[in-house]
């Protein structure tokens, strides 16, 4: 009787375990280069939230590097897709650039992040067609000599949409 109420009370304790895993997996990642609500100092750069045509505001981007380490982004390998393998070797290639682009999944209002390298710093481009269109144009871009303001202008005019993620569905060569 009392091995039977010791392997129930460690059923319940492993169940109750998985569901708390589950649940904090399942909660939103707090943005890496989200500002802080502290008046900006010369070691937090201008987010700009500046209105393309439409007026619609262009999601949340910084104009410059910031004086303090920009945020890592998550190991490729821990993810299964190439696609995905793909756009978090490429992302940490150009973090730099990433941290001055916006992201139109519009993950700032949704997630809190700052730019889209915050998408490559979590779990959040693993899942958005978008943060991995804009990181490969990002990425094609700057390989063609754009600066990183080009680079953000072409993002907001819509022509990450161009970006065929079928070219990289293949493991990328080396550097």
């Amino acid at each position: 009787m009392l091995v039977r109420q010791l392997v129930k009370q460690k059923v319940i304790a492993g169940f109750l375990l998985v569901v708390t895993t589950i649940v904090l997996l399942a909660l939103p990642q707090h943005a890496a280069t989200r500002p802080s609500p502290q008046p900006q100092s010369q070691n937090a750069p201008a987010m700009d939230m500046s209105l393309p045509a439409g007026n619609e505001p262009t999601p949340a981007f910084h104009t410059q590097l910031p004086r303090s380490p920009l945020p890592n982004t998550l190991d490729p390998m821990q993810f299964t897709t190439t696609l995905v393998q793909n756009a978090y070797t490429v992302a940490a290639r150009i973090r730099k650039l990433l941290y001055q682009q916006p992201c139109y999944c519009h993950c700032d209002r949704s997630e809190g992040h700052g730019s889209l390298l915050d998408c490559f710093a979590g779990h959040h481009g693993s899942m958005c067609n978008v943060c991995m269109a804009e990181d490969f144009y990002t990425y094609e871009q700057s390989h063609a000599g754009k600066t990183a303001a080009q680079i953000r202008a072409g993002i907001i005019s819509g022509d990450w949409k161009s970006i065929d993620l079928n070219k990289y569905i293949l493991p990328l060569p080396a550097k």
